[in-house]
């Protein structure tokens, strides 16, 4: 049988056929949705700034493009790293579910992590009162305390939760490989 892994972008689609897992399936799935839709809003996001700041001469504007390529390569990467790990390892050793399983579960959690990370960062003046929500006849209100607890934390500790995940992702690869 070839070899029909075919680099990075070869990955996705190996991965999705090598893979007994159908939540790993899931993963592959709207991680490279996930991955595809940050991309895009980091792509436009820069041409954006860049059109904003054509006019100043470099120096530190050219620093903070940078580091907005930077923070969207460390918001992908992680999203896409339990499909290159899975699909390296369905090529090198073979399947094993729990493995995929496990990094599927790590990838999910990651992007959780985002969410929660992007609600603790969200500056006071633009924080929308928590309130319960109603789907069909059940009202929510559970959420309101979590909300809340993550508003009153202070912005930086948004970078916790997807930093945290990340290293998840990679110790997991390290720990079942």
């Amino acid at each position: 049988m070839a070899d029909d892994y075919g680099g990075v972008f070869g990955a996705f689609p190996y991965a999705f056929r090598h893979s007994e897992s159908w939540v790993f399936k899931l993963y592959v799935i709207l991680g490279a949705l996930a991955a595809g839709i940050v991309s895009l809003f980091v792509v436009f996001g820069l041409v954006v700034l860049i059109a904003a700041t054509a006019a100043v001469p470099g120096g530190s504007l050219t620093l903070s493009r940078s580091f907005y390529i930077l923070v969207g390569l460390f918001i992908v990467g992680p999203l896409v790293a339990p499909i290159l790990f899975v699909a390296r390892r369905h090529r090198k050793t073979g399947s094993d579910r729990r493995y995929d399983v496990t990094l599927a579960v790590t990838g999910f959690a990651f992007m959780l992590s985002v969410y929660v990370g992007l609600v603790i960062s969200i500056p006071a003046d633009l924080q929308t009162p928590p309130a319960p929500f109603t789907i069909g006849s059940v009202t929510v209100s559970s959420l309101v305390p979590v909300v809340q607890f993550l508003y009153n934390l202070p912005p930086l500790a948004g970078l916790i939760p997807p930093l945290a995940c990340a290293l998840a992702i990679f110790g997991a690869h390290r720990l079942l490989r």
